[in-house]
Order: C-alpha cells, then structure tokens, then sequence
C-alpha cells in the first residue's frame, strides 16, 4: 500500500514537472515583430519573420483581389506581396514615409506583407494576453491570438495564417 502512494506521489511530481515545461514551451513564440497599420498596432510572431526590406516594385497581376499589391523579385525568388491593411479593410489614406514589406513564412511560401511603419519587437508574456474574441466590429476577431498593453500602447497579436489561409476575408 506505501508503495501505491510513493508511486501517487511520484507521478503528481512527473505531472507539475511536465505541466511547468509544458508552460514554458507555450512561450517559445513569445517574441513579436510590432508593426503599424493605420492608427492601431500589431505584432506577429518574430519565428514567422524572414526579413523586413523597403516597398519594392511590384509587377501588377490582372483581376486579383484589392489588396494584392503585385509580385516582386527577391534575390531571384517570387514573392507575392499584399497590403495587410487592405486585407483587414484598415484606412490608411496616406502613405507613410516609413512604409515597410515584412517578408514571413507561411507553410513554407514566403509572402510579403505591406505595413505602415515597422516598431519593435516584443517580448510577450502569453498568460497575460486579453481574450478579444467577444469583441464585434467589422474586422474579425478569429484572426487575432490576444492582445496586450506594452508601454501604454495596445497592441494586438495577429495570427497571419489564419489571415492567409482562411476563405474568410476581412471587410475589404
């Protein structure tokens, strides 16, 4: 019977242990690149970054959706670049001077995404998100992972496959 409770025991301990490295392997995509889009701020995950380059010219494709900008040659590779503010039906009516293309990886296709202003990467603490899936509007909320107050500033953690990859587009 000692024995059953030494092997209780030892098994409550492999479970706090395997939760505790559970939680710190949930934090592993806890660095963020935050970016501009209009007045607001998004982050998305710093894993999914392959480079941050200026606008480049694009080669306009006929009949494509609004917010595709054109496809564009990277150092030999084609890249399809998009204007996420465009996709998420976010105003921007001028164009900023510090307008970037963020270069991500997305099931292994690089794409590039077009924002106002590239800000700073964030460290976030994933337990401290706020959920905003109650939030309505005209944007939808599936896309967002949480969001969270860095230096005064909201900033809202996109997850840019679902953004991608969804049949459901923003309000564009």
């Amino acid at each position: 019977m000692e024995k059953n409770i030494s092997n209780d025991s030892q098994k409550e301990n492999d479970d706090k242990n395997d939760k505790a490295i559970s939680n710190q392997a949930s934090n592993v995509d806890s660095h963020y690149m935050e970016f501009s889009l209009g007045e607001e701020n998004y982050a998305i995950p710093l894993l999914k970054v392959r480079e941050v380059i200026s606008t480049p010219d694009t080669t306009l494709i006929p009949n494509s959706p609004s917010y595709f900008v054109g496809i564009m040659n990277l150092r030999g590779q084609v890249i399809t670049v998009v204007d996420l503010r465009k996709k998420m039906g976010i105003n921007s009516e001028c164009k900023h001077k510090e307008e970037a293309v963020i270069i991500v990886d997305i099931h292994g296709i690089n794409l590039g995404i077009v924002v106002d202003s590239i800000n700073k990467v964030l460290e976030v603490d994933m337990t401290k998100l706020s959920d905003i899936s109650g939030l309505k509007g005209k944007i939808n909320t599936d896309y967002f992972i949480g969001s969270a107050r860095f230096d005064g500033v909201l900033v809202t953690l996109l997850d840019l496959e679902k953004v991608f990859t969804s049949s459901r587009a923003f309000a564009a």
